[in-house]
């Protein structure tokens, strides 16, 4: 029916279990949170609704009941490099990426949606972004990224692709759209631009050129004290 692959098989259980993993092992230090309550409101954002019509703020009551605070200077920021990324953060301990978060933590490379009138989650597909924007998986994530900008703090580090096909910052981009905007600036010391090429990739985009320079500008323009670094050893 749709483009998109279905709903990751155990959803429920992945959910709940990747919760306990991260107040017990990963960051216990985000305190008490209640598991099982997280799923019912992950799970009550899209489910018995037209696929193609869920919104960020459905999951408005996810986000209150896993929020916690991002230590100033851990935030990353980034773009076409996610294994990168979370190899780099270290699961929080160098740096805490959106994934590293216990919001962002639980979602990670998963897929859901639901279905219109029925309790059901659709395990056969579920719609792509260029199907329609306000799926389930695309409104989580946007949510998320107002989310962790908002709350981003101190010195905040960027890390971009530049053997990105598109171009290190890309747009349309979680980052240009829902992060930027939403980052709060008397919070915000300076940003930290890294821009890193795949090993044995192409160099396409670099710190004063194509993309970057667009971002750097766009950054400069608001007010921010800006460092751009190449390839940093």
């Amino acid at each position: 029916k749709w483009k998109g692959e279905g709903t990751t098989q155990n959803l429920e259980s992945i959910v709940i279990g990747r919760c306990y993993d991260y107040i017990r092992i990963v960051n216990p230090s985000v305190g008490e949170k209640n598991c099982s309550q997280i799923w019912e409101a992950f799970k009550n954002a899209f489910i018995n609704k037209d696929p193609c019509s869920i919104l960020p703020e459905d999951y408005e009551l996810f986000i209150n009941l896993t929020f916690h605070t991002i230590p100033p200077n851990k935030s990353l920021f980034w773009e076409n490099n996610q294994l990168l990324v979370n190899s780099f953060a270290d699961r929080g301990r160098r740096y805490m990426s959106l994934g590293d978060t216990l919001f962002g933590f639980v979602g990670d490379f998963l897929n859901w949606c639901g279905q219109a009138d029925s309790p059901g989650l659709d395990y056969e597909s579920c719609p792509t972004t260029t199907e329609c924007e306000n799926n389930a998986v695309e409104s989580f994530w946007r949510m998320l990224s107002i989310i962790y900008a908002k709350h981003s703090s101190g010195v905040i580090h960027v890390l971009l692709n530049g053997s990105a096909a598109g171009g290190a910052y890309p747009q349309p981009g979680f980052f240009a759209d829902y992060e930027i905007p939403n980052l709060q600036k008397d919070k915000i010391s300076q940003i930290v631009i890294w821009v890193v090429d795949d090993i044995e990739g192409p160099d396409i985009d670099s710190c004063g050129a194509h993309s970057v320079k667009t971002l750097e500008t766009r950054l400069t323009a608001l007010g921010y004290d800006v460092t751009c670094t190449d390839n940093d050893k």
